[in-house]
């Protein structure tokens, strides 16, 4: 987000010996943003928050645009990854069809391609300042994405059946730089979140979740309109790049909004006015207590660490290659419906209430997290049938109801505990570092998605031991 420069002077208490101390208010001085909105001849009293009382008048969300605007940019911050994923067919069965080997192992490249690079620079972006702000991080994230998706793009329009195993590799450093720049992108979105009130990271989340739900459904429309992957994959990505590019524009209509400018002042002023953060020589930046920060958000932290986990251990791996005991359950459709529709539908759901119901509560919430790793194996005994492997575990829950039931209550749980976690994340620290605690949140979550997904590929051997032919 856009950083408010204020004259000190600015930030100043307003005394009358007359009438006692009165509540502090911004003087009508000069604001300086970067961009220079300044510039863009706005009126004085909206540039100059004048009316406003930091303390006792906070302004209203008006018609809920800021929330709206993180969910978008929740939206964005997994809308590359869902495209690429759901093009898969695009990928085997056209451009990889030359070349069977490496067709079958495109998942797994995609994922490592897709989700190592995540991990370090999600880790990088917090104690590394590239440019020194969210703003320039968020930009030049959003940038390279959308560069990266023209590519895509352009390769899709490409005949590249004659040199297929360049396309591959192309295509995974095209992964690799997509999704590193996503997540300095994802992580700074938190960071700026976290200057908000709870909800509106949990709007990030809810758009995160929003995201698959609304591929699922381009997805069944590609399969039911057209039976071209080509047209379907290049659609897929002119969509990415379109909602990149919305995310990109109100980014930067941010700071036109009176409760977000409110915000980042309140987080601006409590840094001038707090005698603890006072130094000698002000022009030298506080060292970060990272140390600190980690202690005192571990638990929230733990919590968010943990709903990914498990989460990306069941789905999509054990999830998606369960089949149904009774043919007439969904028909063709079961997967579909079961997995990928209820999963995102379902997340998409509990990121909603989590936001209307904030329970367990930040004590509580790590019982909640910690009761999901159930999950884990009551999905393995469902009628789990991985590609290529012969199960020898015998099948316990061999009622199709009771499995959707299941994958609902594990979507659900998912969305409600990881739109929680985050949004305690930030209460859990002093103001000045509630950037930083967003920020070390985000990156909790990708290191459970990498974790739950390297934990996953154990679960086709676990169900086909040989030990379990005896039983």
């Amino acid at each position: 987000m856009f950083i408010l420069w204020f004259n000190p002077k600015a930030l100043s208490r307003s005394w009358d010996a007359s009438e006692g101390e009165r509540a502090p208010f911004l003087r009508n001085e000069p604001v300086r943003l970067t961009p220079a909105w300044e510039g863009s001849n706005l009126p004085n009293d909206t540039l100059n928050l004048k009316g406003i009382a930091m303390d006792l008048v906070p302004p209203k969300d008006k018609w809920n645009l800021i929330y709206l605007t993180l969910i978008l940019h929740g939206l964005g911050t997994l809308t590359a990854w869902n495209m690429l994923i759901t093009a898969k067919d695009y990928f085997v069965s056209y451009k990889l069809a030359n070349a069977p080997l490496y067709a079958e192992n495109l998942m797994p490249y995609m994922g490592w391609a897709a989700q190592v690079p995540n991990l370090i620079f999600s880790w990088i972006n917090i104690f590394v300042e590239i440019g020194g702000d969210l703003t320039t991080r968020i930009v030049w994230s959003l940038c390279l994405e959308v560069v990266m998706l023209v590519v895509t793009v352009i390769f899709a329009m490409v005949d590249s059946s004659e040199w297929p195993v360049i396309f591959f590799w192309v295509t995974m450093v095209t992964v690799f730089l997509l999704c590193g720049s996503n997540a300095i992108f994802q992580n700074s979105v938190y960071g700026v979140s976290a200057r908000l009130p709870p909800q509106y990271t949990g709007a990030v989340v809810l758009g995160s979740n929003i995201a698959g739900t609304l591929v699922v459904f381009l997805n069944w429309a590609s399969d039911e309109f057209t039976q071209s992957h080509r047209t379907s994959a290049i659609y897929y990505f002119i969509c990415g790049i379109f909602v990149l590019l919305i995310c990109f524009d109100t980014y930067f209509a941010l700071p036109l909004n009176r409760f977000y400018r409110y915000h980042v002042t309140l987080q601006e002023r409590t840094l001038q006015v707090n005698p603890t953060l006072a130094t000698n020589n002000p022009p030298v930046k506080q060292k970060t207590p990272y140390g600190l920060i980690f202690r005192q958000g571990f638990i929230q932290f733990y919590n968010v660490f943990l709903t990914f986990f498990v989460t990306l251990t069941v789905f999509p791996t054990i999830h998606s290659d369960i089949k149904p005991m009774s043919t007439d359950f969904f028909g063709n459709q079961f997967t579909r419906i079961t997995c990928f529709l209820t999963f995102n539908a379902m997340a998409m759901i509990g990121s909603i209430t989590a936001s209307l119901w904030r329970y367990p509560t930040p004590r509580w919430l790590s019982v909640f997290t910690t009761l999901r790793i159930l999950f884990i194996p009551l999905f393995l005994l469902c009628n789990y049938q991985p590609l290529g492997k012969q199960r020898t575990l015998p099948v316990l829950i061999n009622n199709d109801w009771v499995y959707w039931v299941m994958a609902i209550v594990m979507g659900w749980s998912s969305g409600h505990g990881s739109s929680l976690g985050m949004m305690y994340v930030g209460g859990t620290v002093a103001p000045e570092h509630a950037a930083t605690a967003g920020m070390l949140g985000a990156a909790m979550l990708v290191t459970g998605i990498v974790s739950g997904i390297t934990f996953s590929c154990f679960s086709p051997s676990f169900v086909s031991l040989g030990a379990w032919s005896s039983m």
